[in-house]
């Protein structure tokens, strides 16, 4: 019974101290943070350049969804989610997968799963930092979405996401908002 008690109240202490770990430095109606990073198919969002940045698609809804490492399975789970369901978001969404991984790696990831949008590769953690989705490790992001309104600022933040649910939440508020403006 002690250790039963025990392992629940470690598991509790461990959950607890993982959602302690998002110190966000934004909020909603924040405008989203200006840095430009490399991305993975940038052609998609962007036409012949090295790095895209949210002023790059000031009028259009987008979706950031951030992701710890390409490749994985929660992060796999997500990206094939809104691989899923991309072609159902209003017209002139875009929607961008996010982590600290390399070009390298996430092409690979895109490769792989077929995926259909870009991926920003922030290796140097610039967005990550200014977005305070560093996790504790100070290797990775956090599993956080955000979504930017046409104007360039937050219209709604995701930080408890889970990866199999998540896409579609997310296409149900794209569509709402959508309808607003």
């Amino acid at each position: 019974m002690r250790t039963c008690f025990a392992a629940i109240c470690l598991s509790f202490a461990v959950g607890s101290a993982c959602a302690d770990d998002t110190k966000l430095k934004v909020k909603v109606g924040d405008a989203f943070p200006a840095d430009a990073v490399k991305a993975t198919q940038i052609d998609l969002v962007k036409k012949d350049a090295k790095t895209v940045g949210i002023a790059d698609l000031k009028g259009k809804i987008v979706v950031v969804f951030w992701y710890p490492k390409a490749l994985t399975g929660g992060c796999t789970t997500e990206s094939c989610g809104f691989r899923d369901i991309a072609k159902e978001f209003p017209e002139g969404t875009v929607l961008l997968g996010a982590s600290a991984d390399g070009t390298k790696l996430n092409q690979e990831f895109t490769d792989k799963h077929m995926l259909p949008n870009a991926l920003l590769c922030d290796t140097d953690q610039t967005l990550i930092k200014d977005l305070g989705i560093q996790m504790a490790n100070g290797k990775m992001s956090q599993r956080v979405t955000f979504i930017v309104g046409k104007d360039g600022k937050i219209a709604k933040i995701y930080d408890k996401v889970d990866p199999k649910k998540h896409p579609t939440e997310v296409l149900a508020f794209v569509k709402e908002l959508a309808e607003k403006k």
